[in-house]
């Protein structure tokens, strides 16, 4: 494999440069254009901050010129078409100098304040704190933490940094909060685990979609036009969430289930399907395994059952059946609805097994699909930032992989270590098992579940680094700052929901005193001993990370930078530089040892924390238009920040007026772990027994302080999606109850 010389990416500055948005997923395509250096001034800083130290803060009113670029409609790149949303026409603001950390930050330890140190006094302190850690306590004592956000460059690198040159088998990443439990299904179905098997455009193409558990039109936009499309072109929409979004309104069918109750929805949908005579026993018998115990299990959910269980009614259930199987094909997509639980992978696989039943799946226009959440959420799951994993999706337990990664990477496969924590396990280690956390592309503090004692774990550490665009609400707490590129400043590649592999183009140089990433990764391997196998150049990397990956089940061996340069990206896997990439799997087979999908023999279990008479409702978490993830980014533009300027409550009007809440006045929900306060907002779009806030926010208004830690057994992801709460009106917004009012 040969590597294409750089004049073959680089793009001169004056000149448009095609490239991908930071957010989501999707990640659409955009096209850069300059405009100059005319920065953004944010507000003063009336505590006079050091320098390095952005003026603006969250929820200030920065100037909405952008910095050195401006983002143009790219209509021919084929995933969005041109359309964009609010999030990615607006990505540019954040690439001023004053909306973003310029220079690195040391915690002075008289004061205890950060302040403005060298690169070189920064980085000598973090390799200080990571090696006296591991010399103090042993290297597993040393954490990393990366993020879906990390390009398949620095995800590849970050993994291989916690491996080799610090030894650790203490590393995950926080998308194992997002889409674990679907791949942990998605792999014990079909023995591999892309987020879709196909491309988007074949979701207009279908006969119906059942999609669960997923908001489209605000937390990915421009992917609503497949579903308008579909219905367009004659296909039929089913929505499963507990609440009336703007996605259910465009719904044929909109199921509201009892948030957890997914699982017992799917199998009471299988359970329908096999007594009306329309499973495919043809494919069943043909391309699957494991049928008979898992009709055995769907067989015990008859549909008054369900009912009672998830408050559908019956006649939805046999509705749905009806437009899913009536169509010529269909399709299953999910999120982090029935995903964010603690039976997330089992909830997965039932909906696969509807899937499998039906003969909806490995065909065209049929299939499971999951849309991945994060900007590069697939691709970094793929190459070994994940606690059991090594690149190409390799397992870290497997010798053979071992093997043929240790040889790439030059070492003896022996001194690698085992599988270590997952991401929830490992923050709830600091400061006791684990001494020292190095921390990437990530901000626990807003986003982890049970916040407060995350935040508390984390101020337990010996020492604390944090590599970052802005000083988000994690950074703050560090004891080492380090103020990385951005999107538009570094070429890398991202893999998307599709498993679509692109070059994310460089646009114009860093603001001077930031580093990118890989920069950061490369300079900490020197002072920890190994000043080589850390190359800083992202084209260098991904053609090791391509030699690493060959072979595996995430196979790039036959992407390169030039090949991504020239067109709209290629589908893995890839496994030679003049095949065309795999845009559909399993037409054929199923990336199984026999080639045949696994059915999973699931039946529905409680959520870990059912509502009693101390939490009498359920709480579940999501996003809102115009913030991303923790926030900590969308918060500092402008524009967005004023279309979703805090947290709230959304309740029905009969909770509201049982318990005295009126609409718009402060809230306060709490659950076992804590308590958050917002204003409530009243809407009969969402159930009664249910309330929903946003997660987005610190402070007060912290979803996350809420949510259960809880994990599935096989993905270990929590259960960010369902936990038992009370409302509580806060004082001096008292209003009279019904009941109070007849007391009078």
């Amino acid at each position: 494999m040969s590597t294409p010389p750089a004049d073959t990416i680089d793009t001169p500055a004056a000149a448009p440069v095609d490239t991908h948005c930071p957010y989501c997923s999707l990640q659409c395509g955009m096209t850069l254009r300059p405009t100059g250096l005319t920065g953004l001034t944010g507000p003063a800083d009336p505590g006079g901050g050091p320098r390095g130290v952005p003026s603006g803060e969250p929820g200030g009113e920065p100037n909405s010129v952008p910095y050195g670029v401006e983002v143009v409609e790219r209509t021919a790149f084929p995933v969005n078409r041109g359309a964009l949303c609010g999030k990615g026409r607006t990505a540019p603001e954040l690439l001023s100098p004053g909306a973003r950390l310029t220079g690195p930050l040391v915690r002075d330890a008289t004061t205890g304040q950060l302040a403005p140190a060298s690169w070189d006094q920064a980085l000598d302190r973090v390799a200080e704190g990571l090696t006296r850690a591991g010399a103090v306590y042993g290297r597993d004592a040393v954490g990393v933490f990366g993020g879906g956000g990390l390009t398949n460059e620095k995800a590849y690198a970050l993994g291989k940094f916690a491996r080799v040159a610090l030894g650790t088998s203490q590393i995950d990443y926080n998308g194992r909060f997002c889409m674990s439990s679907a791949a942990a299904a998605h792999t014990r179905a079909f023995g591999l685990d892309r987020g879709l098997p196909f491309p988007l455009a074949d979701v207009a193409r279908t006969g119906c979609v059942v999609l669960v558990g997923s908001n489209l039109a605000e937390t990915m936009p421009p992917a609503l036009r497949y579903l308008t499309e579909l219905r367009e072109n004659g296909g039929r929409l089913i929505v499963v969430d507990p609440r009336r979004t703007r996605t259910a309104e465009q719904a044929d069918l909109h199921l509201a289930p009892r948030p957890g109750t997914d699982l017992a929805l799917a199998l009471g949908l299988l359970h329908l399907v096999v007594t009306q005579g329309r499973t495919d026993e043809e494919f069943i018998a043909a391309r699957t395994a494991g049928w008979h115990e898992a009709r055995a299990a769907a067989m015990a959910y008859w549909p008054e059952l369900v009912e009672r269980i998830t408050g559908v009614p019956v006649p939805q259930l046999r509705e749905a059946v009806a437009l899913f199987c009536d169509a010529g094909s269909s399709m299953v997509l999910t999120a982090r609805g029935p995903e964010q639980q603690s039976k997330g992978t089992d909830t997965v696989g039932a909906w696969i097994n509807l899937c499998l039943a039906t003969g909806r799946a490995g065909r065209e226009r049929s299939g499971y699909g999951c849309l991945t959440g994060q900007g590069n959420g697939q691709g970094g799951r793929e190459h070994g930032q994940k606690a059991d994993q090594l690149p190409g999706y390799r397992k870290l337990d497997d010798p053979q992989a071992r093997r043929q990664v240790a040889e790439v990477w030059g070492v003896d496969p022996d001194t690698l270590p085992g599988p270590g924590r997952s991401a929830y396990e490992l923050l709830d280690a600091l400061g006791r098992d684990i001494h020292a956390l190095l921390l990437m592309g990530s901000n626990p503090v807003v986003s982890a579940p049970r916040a407060a004692h995350v935040e508390g774990r984390l101020k337990a550490l010996d020492f604390l680094a944090v590599a970052d665009v802005v000083l988000s609400e994690t950074a703050a707490l560090a004891d080492v700052v380090l103020p990385v590129a951005q999107w538009a400043e570094e070429n890398g590649t991202v893999t998307n929901l599709e498993g679509r592999v692109l070059l994310r183009r460089r646009a114009l140089e860093p603001p001077p005193g930031v580093r990118t990433d890989l920069e950061v990764i490369h300079a900490l391997a020197d002072r920890l001993g190994r000043p080589k196998g850390f190359p800083a150049d992202p084209e260098e990397v991904f053609e090791e990370l391509r030699r690493a990956s060959a072979g595996g089940p995430a196979d790039y061996a036959g992407i390169t930078y030039r090949r991504l340069a020239a067109g709209d990206g290629v589908f893995w896997p890839c496994p030679e530089e003049d095949h065309p990439g795999t845009p559909r799997l399993f037409l054929d087979r199923f990336a199984t040892p026999d080639g045949r999908a696994r059915f999973a023999p699931v039946t529905h279990r409680p959520a870990a924390e059912e509502t009693d008479a101390d939490y009498p409702v359920l709480l579940t978490t999501g996003r809102v238009l115009a913030q991303y993830q923790s926030g900590a980014q969308t918060r500092r533009v402008g524009e967005l920040n004023a279309a979703a300027p805090g947290p709230f409550v959304q309740l029905h009007p009969r909770l509201a007026e049982r318990l005295g809440i009126v609409d718009g006045e402060p809230v306060a929900v709490v659950s076992r772990r804590g308590r958050a306060v917002a204003p409530a907002a009243l809407t009969r779009a969402i159930r009664p027994d249910t309330v929903f806030m946003p997660f987005h926010w610190p402070g007060a208004g912290r979803a996350n302080t809420l949510t259960n830690p809880a994990l599935d057994p096989t993905s270990r992801m929590p259960e960010f999606k369902v936990c038992a709460v009370r409302l509580e009106r806060v004082a001096g917004t008292a209003h009279p109850t019904p009941a109070d009012a007849a007391r009078r």
